[in-house]
């Protein structure tokens, strides 16, 4: 099963794309796929704590910050995936080092998961949900934000669930009956 998790900051989404990927998962591999590039301390602890979190799982992690059509070159396709995240993904590839934006990351990205998804039966795809503040921010955040909200699109047509992790309780918008069947594996 293909599933879109996405939420707020702490809500619990990192726990349960875990727990499903590793219910899903078939002995063909079970794959971590780190996109977070880490930039300050709180980078390192964050990553930290999610090793810790996933320790004992048997995932393998594949560090994939960048290029995500790349993926299937690394892994077997028909393992089982944790995806996680769009948001550092996208933030990979939208915004260079040396200062520069570039405006194609949103396709580039969306083509490249379409790829992966049509190859792989088993992944769970994690999301930053950051579209519920009223204010707006400057053209760069904004710009950002949008592309996002395309990826999170793409990605939520591409899967067969769709959850949205709110104060660690799961809300299913697409596939219900399939991923409860799922879920009940991991309670």
């Amino acid at each position: 099963m293909r599933i879109f998790i996405s939420g707020g900051c702490k809500n619990g989404k990192s726990y349960h794309a875990q727990r499903l990927a590793k219910a899903q998962q078939t002995g063909r591999g079970l794959y971590y796929v780190a996109t977070m590039r880490p930039i300050d301390a709180e980078d390192d602890e964050r990553i930290e704590r999610h090793r810790g979190e996933r320790a004992g799982f048997g995932f393998t992690t594949v560090e994939q910050p960048r290029d995500i059509n790349d993926l299937l070159i690394k892994c077997d396709p028909g393992g089982s995936f944790l995806l996680d995240s769009l948001t550092a993904l996208l933030m990979n590839e939208m915004f260079d080092a040396d200062g520069s934006v570039c405006e194609g990351a949103a396709e580039k990205i969306t083509g490249g998961l379409r790829k992966v998804t049509d190859r792989v039966k088993d992944i769970v795809i994690v999301s930053d949900y950051i579209y519920g503040d009223a204010m707006l921010y400057d053209p760069a955040t904004e710009k950002y934000r949008k592309a996002l909200a395309e990826i999170d699109r793409a990605a939520a047509e591409s899967c067969d669930a769709v959850i949205e992790a709110s104060y660690s309780n799961l809300v299913v918008h697409k596939g219900e009956k399939a991923f409860r069947e799922l879920y009940e594996k991991i309670l």
